[in-house]
């Protein structure tokens, strides 16, 4: 069994949720206290859409994005054509990656062959995976103020790539 990991945040962790929502994957991850999102930010926040997220003790998202990454088996973001430079907490998510030794997938969603091998690396990695523990993908990328458009962009390849799931 599968399960995505990700915060929550507007653009791509919202299009992972909804699209887990959609497929009935089971989801989780952390999102910062009091649910806080930059499209909701009044408690119970993504919380009141999104019940099995779990709050940090901390109000600041670096918090949610380390954990999100500490607790996934592999780690996904999904950018536009700016990469991961032009969005901190993907930037962060990535060093994340990098210091817990997580298998690491930068995808540009504009890019068809990027989209190719992130279906060859998901679909490598859960052959990989033992079969008696579920498989914990954290997924993330720009919030949508950061990348307008990738939420839609986001929501609209996910599918395809998560059906090895």
């Amino acid at each position: 069994m599968a399960l995505i990991i990700t915060g929550g945040q507007t653009g791509v962790d919202r299009a992972a949720l909804d699209v887990a929502l959609e497929d009935d994957i089971d989801y989780g991850g952390w999102c910062p206290h009091g649910g806080w999102a930059e499209d909701m930010t009044e408690p119970p926040g993504l919380l009141s859409a999104y019940p099995k997220l779990r709050e940090t003790p901390s109000d600041d998202p670096a918090q949610r994005t380390e954990w999100n990454v500490r607790d996934s088996d592999a780690v996904l973001i999904i950018t536009d054509g700016a990469g991961t430079e032009s969005s901190k907490g993907s930037k962060r998510a990535e060093d994340f990656a990098e210091k817990y030794g997580k298998p690491l997938m930068v995808m540009n969603v504009e890019d068809e062959d990027d989209v190719e091998r992130a279906e060859i690396w998901l679909t490598e990695l859960l052959t990989a995976h033992t079969v008696d523990q579920d498989f914990q993908l954290g997924i993330g990328g720009p919030r949508e103020s950061e990348a307008p458009g990738i939420y839609e962009k986001a929501k609209n390849v996910l599918p395809g790539l998560l059906e090895a799931l």
